[in-house]
């Protein structure tokens, strides 16, 4: 090589490993291009793909292969009634393995719930617990609202129905040193509350109002500062429809294996 001030050029070949990989590059380009959409107008020509290769088309592709094997097994439990699939040892490996998936986020692992989120474990149901219920609560969601009644009741009417409900509802303490008119409150529950809740606070699954003497079924808390917010406020509950997403063969054991979790478990 030449020399320039001082410093001089050598000539110093690249390994053959490393032309060789370069030349495989080439050659993995070419086929790839061949195969697959990435040149103009070319569609590819992989095969199993007519019309070429898309993200959709295999998406497609992979779901048929899954509905092709695992469509069966589905099918089965689709056309046993609830109860019998919740006896169904496979089945609930299954339902398991899908609330994991789908419902534990909400849920939980442990199906027992969260604030806001309610405890799927328990004998507690506010839309009803038999395997019918559960299983259209799945399919087509739930949205459930409670009013706020700050304004209509006042702060004092607001105090003294959560010091009613915590008391004589649920059975539980008011904080040391809470003023508060339990009978004024049964009196503002009997005339503004019953008709979601009932006279005996019991609740309703037309409505979806819950049970106001299990303080385990107030999912927004049932401490007496939390109370007093939801009376003020109101709630708003929304349980997404899952039938667009599962379909109703997989929501079908998901209600089975909710279904025999709380009837093993019974009340928390």
């Amino acid at each position: 090589g030449h020399s320039y001030d001082g410093i001089e050029e050598y000539d110093n070949p690249l390994p053959k490993w490393w032309f060789m990989l370069y030349i495989g590059t080439i050659v993995f380009s070419v086929g790839y291009l061949v195969l697959y959409p990435g040149l103009g107008n070319w569609k590819g020509v992989l095969p199993g793909y007519e019309g070429g290769w898309t993200q959709d088309k295999q998406w497609e592709r992979e779901m048929n292969i899954a509905q092709e094997k695992y469509g069966p097994i589905f099918a089965k439990y689709a056309a046993m009634p609830i109860e019998e699939v919740a006896k169904d040892e496979h089945a609930m490996k299954m339902g398991s393995r899908m609330f994991a998936t789908y419902c534990s986020i909400c849920h939980g692992s442990d199906a027992k719930g969260a604030l806001g989120f309610p405890n799927l474990a328990d004998n507690e149901w506010r839309w009803g617990g038999d395997p019918q219920s559960i299983e259209t609560t799945i399919l087509g969601g739930r949205h459930a609202i409670m009013a706020a009644w700050g304004d209509i009741l006042g702060e004092d009417g607001v105090k003294n129905v959560a010091a009613y409900v915590r008391t004589e509802l649920a059975g539980l303490k008011l904080p040391e040193g809470t003023k508060a008119d339990v009978e004024a409150g049964k009196q503002i529950f009997s005339v503004n509350c019953v008709a979601c809740h009932g006279p005996e606070g019991k609740g309703t699954a037309l409505v979806g109002a819950p049970n106001l003497t299990n303080p385990g079924a107030f999912i927004y808390g049932s401490s007496y500062a939390q109370l007093q917010q939801t009376i003020r406020h109101g709630r708003q509950g929304q349980m997404p429809a899952q039938e667009p997403y599962l379909g109703k063969e997989k929501v079908h054991i998901l209600a089975a294996y909710i279904y025999n979790l709380s009837h093993n478990q019974g009340s928390n």
